[in-house]
């Protein structure tokens, strides 16, 4: 494949990605309602365990090695137990739209992880864009929840600190072990432990769910929990991470679209121009410059 059709192609898949994790919170406030937060922020993981395990056999893939593993309990704790609970725990009483607003700082956040395990340090510009968007998303909050944060506007924003910390060692660790492999393994992880909780908190009354909430709850275990991050790694590594990860600025929008369309939620002017506030702050923090940290011997 030509390295201009290639790099096109990882584009797409990139949108892709972005498109899948765009639907993941109006999926995950309908499949909330009939099967509770612990079976759809944990159980999914344990369905995507399923269909991992085969691709895993399928293709042979070789275990990854213990220091590799470490970074993958971090990526775990992220991607597959805080990101998934914290937003199922948010979305019993918050719009999906106002969740999209919070959620646009995840570039943002995984840019400054990525800084700090890279060994670089942000400039000011980063900084003066982190604090604006930060600003905006709880101005929004504190206007929604009438003076005060709720502790769903808190859940989302520590799982936006959890996912960007868990984004960036999944980038690092992608370059030496694969990139959909980073996901696959950490759901490997993941799943044996989640076994007994979600089977204590399933009931006999989430068998008769409608056909809505099973077809929400089947698309966060299989698309957004793992097809999902396989187009999006696999979309960087193809069309470069630079430049696909541009796409996902259009996540927030995607999401208060998909919120009107599913759900119809009402959405203000308001929401929408805090949503623009915050998308530009991203763009303005992660073009910011970087410097790295100097070692003793540079000093010297």
């Amino acid at each position: 494949m030509q390295k201009e059709t290639r790099e096109k192609f990882g584009l797409l898949l990139g949108l892709a990605g972005v498109i899948c994790f765009s639907l993941t919170l109006p999926s995950t406030s309908i499949a909330v309602e009939y099967f509770g937060t612990t079976v759809v922020g944990l159980g999914r993981t344990v369905v995507a365990a399923i269909l991992v395990a085969v691709v895993l056999i399928i293709r042979k893939e070789k275990l990854p090695s213990l220091q590799q593993f470490k970074s993958l309990f971090i990526v775990a704790f992220g991607a597959v137990v805080g990101f998934p609970l914290l937003t199922s725990w948010a979305m019993e009483s918050l719009p999906v739209s106002h969740g999209a607003v919070e959620l646009a700082l995840l570039p943002l956040a995984t840019a400054g992880f990525a800084m700090f395990r890279g060994g670089e340090i942000p400039s000011l510009k980063f900084w003066i864009s982190s604090v604006i968007g930060s600003l905006a998303v709880i101005m929004y909050a504190l206007h929604l929840g009438f003076g005060g944060l709720q502790f769903a506007d808190l859940a989302l924003l520590a799982s936006v600190l959890i996912l960007g910390l868990s984004y960036a060692e999944g980038g690092r660790l992608a370059k030496e072990l694969g990139s959909w492999q980073v996901i696959a393994w950490a759901i490997m992880i993941g799943a044996p432990f989640f076994i007994i909780p979600v089977g204590l908190n399933v009931t006999t009354e989430m068998f008769y769910a409608p056909i809505h909430a099973w077809v929400s709850f089947i698309y966060l275990a299989v698309v957004s929990q793992f097809l999902a991050y396989v187009a999006w790694y696999s979309g960087m590594a193809m069309g470069g991470i630079a430049r696909v990860s541009q796409i996902q600025y259009l996540q927030p929008f995607l999401m208060i679209l998909f919120a009107t369309v599913f759900l119809d939620e009402s959405i203000t002017f308001f929401t929408f121009v805090i949503a623009v506030i915050v998308v530009f702050s991203v763009i303005l923090g992660k073009n910011a410059p970087v410097s790295k940290k100097r070692s003793l011997l540079e000093k010297n």
